[in-house]
C-alpha cells in the first residue's frame, strides 16, 4: 500500500501594511525580569486561595487582592503598549477612570441615573483622549520604523 505524497507547506501569511511586529512590543523598564507575568501568577494563585476560603473576611480580602494584582498585570501592558503606539488599548484604558468615577459617585450617594451618566461621561472623554494619543503615537513609530 502506498502512502500519499505529503502536503507542500503552506506559505506565511501576508502581513497587513502598517500592522507592527511581535518584536516591536515595548519592553518594560524592568526587562528582562518578569515582573508582569509574576504579578498575574501571584494573583491567580491568591484567587485559588481566596476562592477556596471564600466564607472567611480573610478569603474575600485574597480575592480582592488577587483581582488587583492580575488587573495592574494586564493594565501595564495595555498602558505601554498603548502609549508606544504599538496596539490601542482604548476601551480598557477609558474603562478605568469610568469605573473610577462609576464607585466614587456610589459610595458618595448619587442616584443611579446620575451615577451610570456620570461613568458614560467620563468614559467618552476618556475614550477620546485614549484614541487620540494613541492615534499620535502610532503615526510616530510608524514614521520612525517607515
Amino acid at each position: 500500500m502506498a502512502t500519499a505524497p505529503a502536503a507542500p507547506p503552506r506559505p506565511a501569511p501576508a502581513r497587513r501594511p502598517g500592522r507592527p511586529r511581535p518584536e516591536d512590543r515595548p519592553k518594560p523598564p524592568w526587562h528582562p525580569v518578569p515582573l508582569v507575568e509574576l504579578s498575574v501568577l501571584v494573583g491567580i494563585v491568591l484567587l485559588v486561595l481566596g476562592a477556596l476560603n471564600l466564607d472567611s473576611d480573610r478569603g474575600k480580602l485574597l480575592l480582592v487582592f488577587g483581582m488587583a494584582l492580575g488587573s495592574l498585570g494586564g493594565l501595564d501592558t495595555a498602558l505601554r503598549e498603548h502609549f508606544a503606539g504599538y496596539r490601542s488599548h482604548t476601551t480598557i484604558l477609558a474603562s478605568l477612570p469610568a469605573v473610577l468615577a462609576a464607585a466614587t459617585l456610589y459610595f458618595v450617594g448619587a442616584p443611579w441615573p446620575a451615577l451610570i451618566g456620570g461613568a458614560a461621561a467620563v468614559f467618552a472623554g476618556a475614550f477620546m483622549l485614549a484614541r487620540r494619543a494613541f492615534i499620535r503615537r502610532a503615526r510616530r513609530a510608524l514614521r520612525s520604523h517607515g
